[in-house]
């Protein structure tokens, strides 16, 4: 009598760790496209832009397979509680996956456009930001692995620092234009790149909070911390503010 919801529930597991290995994938590929965008940047180098699409297209496919693997989780299975947030949780870093990987190529085509530009002075708020990014979301992913929650809050706090170069680097970038208009092209493009980093922030913070949502039940998302499981299940259509 117990074998079947006791192999139902061995068969739940194992599919879940199937998920989570397709999860992990994907976001290995997108931090290597996030890398190689930095590098192209700080490079001016050319074929970055090319190559990244290819991997785009990879990150795409991995993020079809998740979809179709959680809609067929939820319809066979119907999941609850932890296991339900451990689901939705693995849809909603996946797509934030995906738009990283977006933003990446935005990046790499800037850096290819900025290679054909007159140089700019060198600007330390560029790497800065590129590097609190990538920490962010390696960890961000950390926390998702080890459902480490201290982590997470971590990633959310350090938003504001990115936040606060990109600023920085506009007001710079901006009297560098006015004063010398051969800049303009280059400082367009160093815009775009620092607009894209940003973006990429502002996603691994995303993950984070689904972390402390799928450990804790609670949501953080804008500061708030207590909502209800239920009233977060959907992430709002634009989650970052593009």
């Amino acid at each position: 009598m117990m074998g079947g919801p006791m192999r139902s529930q061995r068969h739940f597991h194992g599919e879940l760790d199937r998920l989570q290995e397709r999860l992990m994938t994907m976001a290995h590929k997108a931090e290597a496209m996030v890398e190689s965008a930095v590098a192209a940047v700080e490079g001016k180098d050319r074929s970055v832009a090319k190559r990244m699409r290819e991997r785009d297209e990879e990150v795409d496919t991995l993020e079809i397979e998740i979809d179709e693997h959680v809609t067929e989780l939820l319809a066979l299975h119907q999941p609850m509680a932890s296991d339900l947030r451990q689901v939705i949780s693995a849809l909603k870093v996946a797509n934030d996956l995906e738009r990283v990987g977006d933003h990446a190529v935005n990046v790499a085509r800037a850096a290819k456009r900025l290679a054909k530009a007159p140089a700019l002075p060198d600007l330390i708020e560029v790497g800065e930001m590129a590097l609190i990014a990538r920490r962010m979301l390696a960890d961000s992913l950390n926390s998702y692995v080890s459902r480490d929650t201290e982590l997470a809050l971590h990633v959310c706090e350090t938003d504001d620092k990115v936040d606060a170069l990109r600023h920085s680097l506009y007001r710079i970038l901006l009297t560098h234009m006015l004063e010398d208009p051969s800049m303009i092209s280059g400082a367009l493009e160093l815009l775009r790149i620092s607009q894209s980093i940003e973006r990429i922030a502002d996603l691994a913070t995303n993950i984070a909070e689904d972390v402390v949502y799928m450990v804790e039940g609670q949501s953080v998302k804008h500061g708030r911390v207590g909502t209800p499981p239920d009233h977060d299940l959907e992430r709002d259509s634009d989650r970052d503010g593009d």
